[in-house]
């Protein structure tokens, strides 16, 4: 993450969409220099969304660093193929991946040293990996690292996060838009579950014009008035329509 807490956030703007994609598009082929941006710019977003986890216990900059995180699994995991924006992607996996560090470390606290060690291990691991095009082994990452093989495996394993639900965003249509990831607590997750089957049920329910609506509105954050212009309606009347169909979508869960 090339040192994020020395970046001064407030020199790099946010991106507009197609710029962000172009550099996204760029990264996935393997350029440093155009992932190196996305975070740059992306920053802000972390550092608002670190603000919300304040009162954890743990300093901004500690959250900032996992949130940064999130951010680069955003960037490598988007598909560029779906209509969707990519703030709207990753502020679920930036706040998944937070969440899912307090909760492990909740659990087992992990000394800083060991922390940074095993972050040390991680960056030279993908470096290594751009380098021989394959994962490294074990020796060969102890033989970089000037760690034994036991060391290594040692602090990697103190620092195993659980599988984190976000990394599930966005990986079907339908259910893959769910936004309700983004409000989840500490509630039960197979209840969590549940709920997103209920939602994807309910939605397949709508009739296609009805779909279209919160597919433009909330999947593609598209204005009321967008929306309006291409259903060949005014916005009055999608406003009314947008209402009826939340409603009718409360009720049916």
């Amino acid at each position: 993450m090339n040192s994020l807490s020395n970046i001064n956030i407030d020199n790099h703007k946010l991106l507009t969409e197609n710029e962000t994609k172009r550099l996204i598009s760029l990264s996935q082929q393997g350029d440093r220099s155009a992932k190196d941006e996305l975070i740059k710019h992306n920053l802000r977003l972390v550092m608002k969304i670190a603000h919300r986890f304040k009162n954890s216990g743990y300093s901004i900059e500690d959250i900032f660093q996992i949130g940064s995180i999130g951010l680069i699994k955003a960037i490598d995991g988007f598909d560029l193929s779906k209509q969707v924006k990519f703030s709207t992607y990753a502020v679920p996996l930036i706040i998944g991946e937070i969440k899912v560090f307090l909760r492990d470390d909740n659990i087992v606290k992990v000394s800083r040293s060991v922390k940074e060690t095993a972050y040390k291990i991680k960056k030279i691991k993908e470096g290594l990996e751009q380098k021989i095009n394959r994962e490294p082994t074990i020796q060969e990452l102890s033989e970089e690292v000037g760690l034994s093989a036991e060391e290594i495996v040692s602090a990697l394993e103190a620092v195993q996060a659980p599988k984190s639900i976000y990394e599930q965003v966005y990986q079907r249509e339908g259910s893959s838009l769910e936004l309700a990831d983004q409000l989840v607590d500490n509630e039960d997750y197979y209840n969590d579950k549940l709920n997103l089957l209920a939602l994807n049920h309910v939605l397949k329910k709508l009739d296609k014009r009805s779909q279209l609506i919160i597919k433009l509105r909330y999947f593609e954050e598209k204005s009321q008035s967008e929306i309006a212009k291409v259903l060949g309606l005014s916005q009055a009347q999608i406003s009314r329509l947008e209402k009826n169909i939340l409603k009718l979508i409360r009720s049916e869960l």
